[in-house]
């Protein structure tokens, strides 16, 4: 059998060492949490005009395509299966903004090597990987399915 699973972006909104996270309201899914601006890529749409769209619409600022990168892939168990890819962007004068209130009660900036503990877990572990330079990981699969 074929797998179908969702594809969705993060985007690592970079200002120094610092990541720009985004406290979930809601939502349905992990509120009052941290997490990264971040969406599902729809039907038609390449994993950079996903991630170009998704920070319009939750921070207001367009990302220029050059400037965007793929720094990371997760493929993850959480319920449903589904890749998610990372993008990182180095902020120049660009100032994000609560674009969603309704979505999103605060930003937050932090250190990319230690977010902070109530950070989602598998955004945590992709912003870990970033920090130390590693691409690729596989999260919330049992051990014996290895």
């Amino acid at each position: 059998m074929r797998s179908t699973f969702p594809l969705a972006v993060h985007v690592f909104l970079l200002r120094g060492d610092f990541v720009l996270l985004l406290r979930r309201f809601n939502t349905g899914y992990e509120d009052g949490k941290l997490s990264v601006v971040a969406g599902h890529v729809e039907a038609g749409e390449t994993v950079t005009q996903a991630a170009i769209r998704e920070t319009r619409e939750e921070v207001g600022i367009e990302l220029s395509r050059e400037r965007l990168r793929v720094v990371g892939v997760m493929h993850r168990k959480s319920g449903d299966e589904r890749v998610d890819f990372f993008l990182a962007y180095h902020l120049g004068s660009e100032a994000p903004r609560n674009v969603e209130s309704d979505k999103c009660s605060e930003l937050v900036w932090a250190p990319v090597s230690k977010p902070p503990d109530d950070t989602i877990p598998y955004v945590r572990a992709a912003l870990e990987n970033f920090a130390r330079g590693e691409w690729f990981q596989e999260f919330g699969w049992t051990r014996g399915g290895d």
